[in-house]
């Protein structure tokens, strides 16, 4: 086994995208987003990092991708307000969407195999 292959069951792989991992501070840094506003956007309930035991806040891979939703939506002159409502609404169509699917791969499931045609007219 090399060096940094003796990883255990904790720490296999990466991390999953819900998890709260970063600080504040490397956050801010690989979102490019100052901790104020990072503090401001929870405050405004435009995410919600996990929490340490501690009461630290963790972002997520998951929180980055929406940092930098946030950041796009910010740049493009949206209010706090409207991101949230825009925020909302992209939560709510992706909902949709697997819901959707979901009952698209139950009605699939449940229709029988379509039986070949007999051909008519060949007397």
């Amino acid at each position: 086994m090399a060096a940094g292959d003796e990883m255990g069951p904790a720490s296999a792989g990466p991390p999953a995208s819900n998890r709260g991992v970063y600080g504040i501070s490397v956050a801010s840094e690989l979102s490019g987003i100052a901790e104020q506003s990072l503090r401001l956007y929870e405050r405004q309930g435009l995410l919600t990092p996990a929490r340490s035991a501690g009461g630290t806040r963790r972002y997520s891979a998951d929180d980055l991708v929406r940092l930098q939703r946030i950041s796009e939506l910010v740049a493009a002159g949206v209010n706090l307000a409207g991101i949230d409502r825009i925020l909302s609404l992209e939560d709510r169509n992706v909902a949709l969407e697997g819901d959707n699917a979901a009952l698209r791969a139950e009605k699939e499931s449940e229709q029988p195999a379509k039986p070949a045609r007999a051909k008519r007219g060949t007397s």
